[in-house]
C-alpha cells in the first residue's frame, strides 16, 4: 500500500531535477524564426542560434535575448538579420547568400558530381570498348593424331 506514494514522491522528485536542465531560454517561435537564420559564433558548435545547446553559450544566450528586445520594438525580420550581419560580417549567416562569390559554394558540390560521373563514365567507355577478342587461330592437328582420335572415340561408343 505504501509503494504508489512512494513512486509518486520518486516520479516528482526526478521531474524536478530534471526542471532546471533546459538549455534553451528564451526560445519562442518567433525567436526560432530568426535564430535559424544565425549562425552561432561560440566556437564550441556548429549549430544555429536558435538551436545551440550548450548551457550558458556566451553567444546565443544573448543573441537571442537582443532578437526578443528587437522583435517587441517592432524590428522585422530581415531587419534584425542585417543588424547582426552588419556587427559581424556574413559569418553570421548559417547559410551563405547565393549570390557572387558566394554562388559557387552552392554550386561546387553539384559541378563536381557531375565531373565524377562524367570521369567514371568516361573511364568504363574507354576501358570496356578496348579490342575485340579474336580467336586463337587453331593449329594444324597432325593427321595421324586425328586418326588415333577418332578411332579411339569409336572404341567407346
Amino acid at each position: 500500500m505504501l509503494k504508489f506514494p512512494n513512486r509518486l514522491v520518486l516520479a516528482l522528485a526526478l521531474a524536478a531535477i530534471c526542471l532546471p536542465q533546459s538549455s534553451t531560454k528564451l526560445v519562442t517561435p518567433e525567436i526560432r524564426r530568426v535564430g535559424d537564420k544565425l549562425a552561432c559564433k561560440c566556437g564550441a558548435c556548429n549549430n544555429t542560434v536558435a538551436t545551440c545547446s550548450m548551457l550558458e553559450c556566451h553567444y546565443s544566450l544573448p543573441a537571442r535575448e537582443k532578437i526578443d528586445e528587437m522583435q517587441k520594438a517592432g524590428s522585422a525580420d530581415q531587419t534584425i538579420i542585417d543588424t547582426f550581419v552588419k556587427e559581424s560580417g556574413l559569418s553570421a549567416l548559417a547559410t551563405p547568400p547565393a549570390e557572387g562569390f558566394f554562388l559557387l559554394g552552392w554550386l561546387m558540390p553539384f559541378i563536381a558530381i557531375s565531373l565524377g560521373l562524367v570521369s567514371v563514365a568516361i573511364w568504363f567507355k574507354r576501358f570496356a570498348k578496348g579490342t575485340p577478342a579474336t580467336q586463337a587461330p587453331v593449329p594444324e592437328i597432325d593427321r595421324r593424331y586425328l586418326d588415333r582420335m577418332n578411332k579411339e572415340l569409336q572404341d567407346l561408343e
